[in-house]
């Protein structure tokens, strides 16, 4: 066990921290912009979540500080691997995992655009707050989609413009112009530069188009609690030719 002393130490070492945990009596970012950030948007959707994943497999994809899988493990999971492609996101989530003591949860350096590497599929995915900062969303949604996802899929993304959500027809002339115009048509915004100060912020799609993207990648919609939160499940192969894999150029 570690003492508080050396919790906050470790703390400060590997600050700054986007989860707000508490570890032990110690809290990692006090002062977050959001609040008690994720603890306030899992008090919001706990309850969709299975309240017993005994016997399950769960993969969070972009764990952070890993509060999602220490979560999940709490729940029974029999095998929660968390990844993440930022080094000091694992090195916090290593902490927080040791003073949570979930031996449950394993900790790997993966892109998202690397899952098909795993080889394996998860009962439970949780693909949280990555969404919109990958220049290639789409094609992230679908590897997961192809992958990983044998059951559930908890999903989340930043989302701005309309948050009505409207389905359309499956088809529309070449002259039908007026529906581009309306709010509810799915839109994604790009970020040339920076949001809310963070240049990893790419993409933020109205509601619409969020739902209908999980749609075009084979997911089928459960659960919609929160504005930017979905839990669905995986029921259909992806619209088109599903997702692409581009060739490697070779080195000169």
């Amino acid at each position: 066990m570690m003492t508080p002393e050396q919790i906050e130490r470790r703390v400060r070492e590997l600050a700054p921290w986007f989860h707000d945990l508490d570890l032990n009596g110690i809290r990692t970012a006090p002062n977050h912009f959001l609040g008690s950030y994720p603890l306030g948007l899992w008090e919001a959707i706990k309850h969709i979540v299975p309240a017993d994943l005994r016997g399950k497999t769960v993969l969070d994809v972009g764990c952070n500080a890993g509060f999602f899988s220490i979560e999940l493990s709490r729940r029974g999971a029999a095998r929660v691997l968390a990844v993440d492609y930022d080094e000091r996101y694992l090195e916090q989530a290593r902490l927080a995992v040791e003073v949570a003591g979930a031996e449950n949860i394993e900790l790997r350096k993966l892109s998202v655009y690397d899952v098909g590497q795993l080889g394996e599929r998860f009962d439970f995915v949780v693909f949280m707050g990555v969404f919109y900062h990958l220049r290639h969303p789409l094609l992230a949604l679908d590897l997961v989609r192809e992958h990983v996802v044998n059951d559930l899929l908890l999903f989340e993304s930043m989302c701005r413009g309309s948050t009505r959500a409207k389905r359309y027809a499956e088809d529309y002339p070449f002259e039908e112009l007026d529906i581009f115009e309306e709010p509810a048509y799915p839109k994604m915004h790009f970020i040339e530069q920076k949001y809310a100060a963070d240049q990893t912020n790419w993409w933020a799609p109205n509601v619409s188009c969020m739902e209908a993207m999980l749609r075009s990648s084979g997911f089928e919609l459960l659960q919609h609690p929160i504005p930017e939160v979905w839990l669905c499940r995986a029921a259909g192969k992806p619209g088109g030719e599903g997702a692409v894999y581009p060739a490697r150029g070779v080195r000169r």
